[in-house]
């Protein structure tokens, strides 16, 4: 759920009209940045959107990362070892924290087979680690002998694959942040790369570029994705246009906007459903907002919405119990992706959203 703001793009004067990927640097002065790189993809619907916080909000340290340059993007939740791991997006590293220890362990090491950043990381039912690399697809490990099992790339030019959901009957889809595609890979298709060399293609599901709100005024830069529990569809952010689609999963691939009442979902990045609650992760506005869903994933109101910079740019939530687990990228700090010194890298414990 890699936090694609318009820090992270430059506009290009050759080629189509389109953004292509670069690593631009964010601009120290907050106002400098929000106005010569993030103007596109600003929205004032967030701002004037409807925040209800509350006191009860408590944010901590669950885990620290071993690195100093670790810029988590992704979070993930093994539940059968309650295993923790994160992908770094500089570099492509994957981190494994386990119960009992605050520090994490570096579990795939940076430039491990190839990958040079890594995005959405997920795993399935079977204990198998699934790991985005952007710029070329996702790779699926053993979490036990951490050895890769297979790879799936995208055959189109320049792509960025997103994030993940995999549904009960190990399913998988992805989202494309510069296409308004959704991949699917289906276990046959596993099965077939597995026993054919461990390496594929990953095809096309879905095109969500039809369903766009025409007054839309910023490109669609798909984000995090989500599956309702009883496999009915697919729910996907549009990060600058503060937008959420439902994706049916019914064999019709039917596609609409979600109708939200209470506020945006601008700077979406990482989410999570439970039941009939949706969590966003919302990047550059430090904030996570809690939203019910309702009529079978054609409405989404709000219900709670946290803002706070110790969030610092936060890219993905996942609970584990009731307490919610944040990465906290810091994407706005030194390096490729901004100005300023970064603190340690964590993982933040998020009591009462």
């Amino acid at each position: 759920m890699f936090a694609l703001k318009c820090y992270l793009y430059r506009s290009v004067s050759e080629g189509p009209p389109m953004f292509r990927l670069t690593r631009l640097r964010f601009a120290a002065p907050v106002a400098a940045a929000l106005l010569l790189a993030l103007a596109a993809c600003s929205n004032d619907t967030d701002a004037a959107a409807p925040a209800a916080t509350t006191p009860a909000v408590h944010i901590s340290t669950a885990y620290e990362l071993p690195d100093a340059q670790a810029y988590p993007e992704s979070i993930a939740a093994d539940g059968r070892s309650g295993a923790i791991y994160l992908s770094s997006f500089l570099d492509g590293a994957v981190y494994r924290a386990t119960p009992g220890k605050q520090q994490a362990e570096v579990f795939l090491p940076a430039g491990a087979d190839g990958r040079q950043t890594a995005n959405g990381v997920k795993v399935d039912a079977a204990g198998r680690l699934w790991v985005i690399d952007h710029t070329h697809g996702v790779a699926v490990y053993d979490t036990g002998t951490r050895a890769l099992i297979a790879r799936f790339d995208v055959r189109e030019a320049q792509p960025f694959v997103n994030d993940l959901a995999i549904t009960a009957d190990g399913t998988v889809y992805l989202t494309d942040s510069v296409r308004p595609v959704i991949y699917r890979i289906t276990p046959q298709q596993f099965g077939d790369a597995v026993a054919h060399g461990g390496r594929a293609e990953l095809s096309t599901f879905s095109d969500l570029g039809p369903a766009k709100d025409a007054a839309a005024q910023n490109a669609t830069a798909l984000n995090g994705l989500v599956v309702d529990s009883t496999g009915r569809y697919l729910l996907a952010v549009d990060m600058p246009n503060g937008d959420l689609y439902r994706v049916a999963l019914d064999g019709q691939q039917s596609i609409r906007k979600v109708t939200l009442h209470g506020g945006s979902m601008v700077d979406g990045d990482g989410l999570e459903l439970r039941g009939d609650t949706l969590w966003v992760v919302h990047n550059k506005s430090d904030a996570i907002s809690r939203w019910r869903i309702t009529d079978d994933g054609a409405t989404a109101e709000l219900q709670q919405r946290v803002t706070d910079p110790a969030l610092d740019i936060p890219t993905s939530i996942v609970h584990v119990g009731d307490r919610a687990l944040v990465a906290i990228s810091q994407f706005d700090k030194n390096g490729p992706y901004g100005a300023g010194t970064p603190g340690p890298f964590t993982v933040a414990a998020v009591d009462g959203i």
